[in-house]
């Protein structure tokens, strides 16, 4: 007889830079540290496209980019590597 042992996985919420977004759009308030994981996303966004060289370098990534505001969580953005 095979003794299974369940196994209960809770899921993490991951709250991104674009939910942060449509949380602002909405008037939902945002704490500071999640005003400043906006700013410098924002900034280091600008920073990035601003160094491309050709137009495919720059959609390229901007696509990566984009990727970044839908999948990593905001507190990413406050690691000092995103203060340009």
């Amino acid at each position: 007889m095979l003794n299974k042992t369940e196994k209960k996985v809770e899921s993490v919420e991951i709250v991104t830079i674009n939910d942060l977004r449509d949380f602002d759009y909405s008037g939902q308030p945002l704490s500071h540290q999640q005003r400043l994981a906006l700013k410098n996303f924002e900034r280091y966004r600008i920073h990035e496209l601003n160094q491309q060289l050709s137009e495919k370098d720059f959609h390229n990534r901007y696509a990566q980019i984009q990727v970044m505001a839908n999948l990593h969580p905001f507190k990413e953005f406050l690691k000092e590597e995103y203060f340009v």
